[in-house]
């Protein structure tokens, strides 16, 4: 199984590489662009076959290590490879 973590910052929090890329893209005329928020994505391959076990796994990969809850939200889900 393969599980796919998005990472971005939270709403209201500062994202200076997100305004950055926003500047950039306005500089080459792309100014249809109202906001660029710039986030992170992880892929993690998982040995289990048991749906319910990689997500709980997931949630908890995360909790503890893989996001700052202060400063981000995430979302994920799980596919078959």
């Amino acid at each position: 199984m393969i599980a796919r973590v998005f990472i971005k910052p939270k709403k209201g929090v500062l994202d200076p590489q997100g305004k950055a890329v926003h500047s950039a893209l306005g500089k080459l005329g792309f100014n249809q662009v109202r906001d660029v928020r710039v986030g992170k994505y992880v892929e993690i391959r998982l040995d289990t076959g048991d749906r319910d076990a990689a997500r709980s796994g997931v949630q908890k990969m995360c909790d503890t290590l893989l996001v700052n809850k202060v400063i981000e939200d995430f979302t994920f889900d799980i596919a078959d490879d």
